[in-house]
């Protein structure tokens, strides 16, 4: 749900009264996460004779309840600042992002401690009070997302997924290509090794292993077939091993 508020303030200095000062901020929602940055929408007035500037920031409030007692601890998360207004001036923040840090998430329902952060929107007034807005704000885990639920966007999201990956993936797989459009004969003869060599070297390991080891080296891949030569045998046709 979106924040928003107003707040004038009217400066006087014995029997002298100066123009107020009005400020109106809103924000898009209440809820974010770390890493997000609140979009600050904000109108400053300054019809005072004091040069004002117009800040933001966001607090953390600890509370902690223990023996009926209660201990608060206020500190500031991130701020920014805006330009300086003189007398008469007026600044427009059409969306002015602050961003949110690393912090822990809000706790709202627990008895002995109690987490709250807030945005607080305001005009610092040298020599008096500032005039400031305070927006309440609820630190979450999980973003949120802009088309629905985040159950229904993660499923919307890896339908696509699976959409893109069936339009990228064939039906049948392609037979690789065939061994003369990869290897050419010039290149199966040049490394062929001279037959002086192969004999020299064959009589060195006195036996025929290493023209074996020649002919098959050279000899083309079988052709790619979808068909298994080889199909699985039936339990009855397989042969059984000996028993010791």
């Amino acid at each position: 749900s979106p924040q928003a508020g107003t707040k004038e303030k009217t400066l006087c200095c014995w029997f002298c009264t100066s123009g107020p000062i009005s400020l109106s901020a809103k924000i898009e929602r209440k809820g974010y996460t770390p890493g997000e940055s609140i979009q600050i929408f904000a109108e400053i007035e300054n019809c005072s004779s004091r040069m004002v500037v117009p800040k933001a920031a966001i607090y953390q409030t600890q509370a902690f309840y223990a023996k009926g007692k209660m201990k608060e601890v206020k500190q500031l998360v991130a701020n920014l600042r805006g330009d300086s207004l003189s007398s008469g001036k007026t600044d427009t923040w059409n969306g002015k992002l602050l961003k949110i840090p690393p912090v822990s998430p809000s706790i709202l329902d627990c008895s002995i401690i109690r987490v709250e952060y807030s945005l607080m929107v305001y005009v610092d007034i040298p020599g008096a009070m500032d005039l400031f807005l305070n927006l309440p704000l609820v630190i979450g885990t999980i973003p949120l997302h802009p088309f629905g639920s985040r159950t229904s966007s993660v499923s919307s999201q890896c339908s696509m997924n699976m959409n893109w990956l069936g339009l990228s993936l064939r039906e049948r797989p392609e037979a690789p290509p065939s061994y003369a459009e990869v290897v050419t004969e010039e290149q199966r003869r040049n490394n062929l090794a001279p037959v002086s060599a192969c004999d020299d070297f064959e009589r060195a390991l006195q036996g025929p292993l290493f023209a074996y080891i020649q002919e098959f080296r050279f000899l083309p891949p079988p052709l790619y077939s979808e068909i298994d030569p080889n199909p699985d045998q039936s339990a009855d046709d397989r042969p059984s091993c000996p028993s010791r």
